[in-house]
């Protein structure tokens, strides 16, 4: 029986859209309400959100890589996906608990803002490496484990909806509770459903059996950072580089997107304009899932890239509900079939027994230095333009459309990966 005839089955594709739509809301919430939370109640600083996102990224690739190559060796997922949902809800639930007031209050004699801005970064980086060992390392490591090159295309276009229906779920069902300045509350709700997931996995998840390699988990960490390894998997590593380029794109605007909707635009139905956008492109990844499976992925990602590229730069001339509505169907949807085939081609690269491994990897390449590069490029270009709001007689900077042509910019560099992805793809049909 070939791969293409094997199915997944209703159970297995159960399992894979509920831990990876949980998954994703818990993302949602670390990377764009988070960041909302910090600007509306602890500083209106961008640099204070740049240093959150890169200390959370660390973590969370340390998380990855560290977990990632110990599933591998141990051979099981389930353990570390159930236990790491758990925590991370709980983990989740305990930003509630923090504001300038009760800092205030537990450290009388020092700078409230200042004692608040560490404790949520410290926290964030606490979940950030409880979510990615279970969500990026084992999650991720257990679905290459479960899938093959030939459905890969259709399992990826479906998982890579996942953040865009969370946004879409998080706005519709619980934005409502950030306006009113509940915050205690919309964070421990988030946090019992990723709890909730956790005891979910514990039942339905099965370990798949993996191929084991051979040397020390220290080698087996760092086996992926050789040349060697590098020389042997030139494929591995062009997708992982045109994932990293693709990333620190998203990475200049992303973080600041609903406070640019909010505060630049003044568009006060905003979670409506989300909402319209994400099913859409949801939409859009869905259908196209088959194409990318037929078509080839390597083929699919320059004009999956072409209509991110046009989103970003439809997105500073919008400036009423309708226009924005429009640019940002063509730039999400343009996300979501650039995410689908790299995402698939990073696992049809995976060597075997590596795919926990390579969840490390992909953490470096695709959250690291994204997170790291992109955030800051964002936060300069903010104040560059030097565009504030006062918020109780506190002057704040504001998001404004350079971001996005930024982000363009940024873009350009993601040719030559690209292109290199091409060449080699060539080199593998010439040899079959």
């Amino acid at each position: 029986m070939t791969d293409a005839a094997v199915p997944l089955g209703r159970r297995l594709w159960t399992i894979l859209i509920v831990l990876g739509f949980v998954g994703q809301l818990a993302w949602t919430v670390e990377n764009m309400y988070l960041n909302l939370f910090v600007h509306e109640e602890i500083s209106g600083n961008p640099d204070v959100i740049a240093a959150m996102v890169a200390a959370s990224a660390a973590a969370a690739t340390v998380a990855t890589l560290t977990i990632g190559a110990l599933s591998d060796r141990l051979g099981r997922r389930r353990a570390f996906i159930a236990g790491g949902y758990v925590a991370w809800g709980l983990c989740t639930a305990a930003f509630g608990l923090v504001s300038v007031d009760s800092m205030a209050g537990i450290a009388p004699v020092a700078d409230a803002v200042a004692v608040a801005v560490v404790t949520v970064i410290l926290l964030d980086c606490v979940m950030s490496f409880l979510g990615s060992g279970a969500n990026d390392a084992a999650f991720q490591a257990w679905t290459t484990d479960v899938t093959r090159p030939a459905n890969r295309g259709r399992v990826e276009s479906v998982l890579a909806i996942m953040p865009l229906m969370s946004m879409l779920v998080v706005f519709g069902g619980f934005d409502s509770m950030t306006r009113d300045g509940r915050w205690s509350l919309f964070f421990l709700v988030v946090g019992s459903i990723i709890a909730a997931a956790g005891a979910v996995a514990w039942l339905f998840v099965r370990d798949h059996p993996v191929e084991r390699q051979g040397g020390g988990y220290l080698n087996a960490l760092v086996h992926g950072l050789r040349p060697g390894a590098m020389r042997a998997n030139p494929g591995l590593y062009f997708a992982l580089s045109a994932w990293c380029v693709w990333g620190v794109s998203t990475q200049v605007f992303l973080p600041y997107l609903i406070i640019y909707l909010e505060r630049y635009l003044e568009i006060e139905g905003y979670a409506l304009v989300l909402a319209v956008v994400l099913t859409g492109a949801s939409a859009v990844s869905v259908l196209f899932g088959r194409v990318i499976d037929r078509v080839g992925k390597v083929r699919f990602l320059p004009p999956a890239l072409a209509v991110y590229a046009a989103g970003l730069l439809l997105m500073p001339l919008a400036r009423d509900t309708a226009a924005v509505t429009g640019a940002g169907l063509v730039l999400m949807s343009g996300f979501m079939l650039v995410l689908a085939p790299i995402g698939a081609l990073v696992r049809d690269y995976t060597p075997p027994g590596r795919a926990g491994h390579v969840q490390g990897l992909r953490m470096v390449f695709a959250i690291l230095v994204p997170m790291i590069i992109g955030p800051y490029l964002g936060a300069a270009v903010i104040k560059g333009a030097d565009e504030r709001y006062a918020d109780l007689g506190v002057l704040k900077h504001v998001p404004t459309p350079a971001i996005f042509v930024a982000a363009a910019a940024v873009l350009v560099l993601v040719v030559p990966p690209v292109l290199a992805l091409r060449r080699d793809a060539m080199k593998r049909e010439a040899v079959r």
